[in-house]
């Protein structure tokens, strides 16, 4: 049995769905950052099968290597704000934190 893109697709597609599954139903932020992270890497795991079986050269994999960049400029700076938001509340829970409305 061969790995094709039909093996990959569905891989994507389940981390895909897994990642909005998180984002929708957790509370906490740093899950709600897992689960951008996971829909990230789905996106990824399609660059790169595509690229692999369509003969794209190295595109796929020149455009993973920006979205790995801008996933881990976007993990620091969420971090940095979860933790101001802690630091103001003393929650992380996306639901408690009504503040910014006012």
């Amino acid at each position: 049995m061969t790995v094709g893109l039909n093996h990959f697709l569905a891989l994507s597609a389940v981390l895909f769905s897994l990642g909005i599954y998180a984002v929708l139903t957790r509370k906490n932020a740093i899950q709600v950052l897992m689960g951008i992270e996971l829909i990230l890497n789905s996106a990824n795991i399609n660059f790169i099968a595509f690229a692999h079986y369509g003969n794209f050269g190295l595109t796929g994999q020149v455009i993973s290597l920006f979205v790995i960049i801008l996933a881990a400029a976007e993990a620091a700076i969420a971090l940095a704000i979860v933790l101001n938001i802690y630091k103001q509340y003393s929650t992380v829970n996306v639901d408690e934190i009504d503040g910014l409305k006012e």
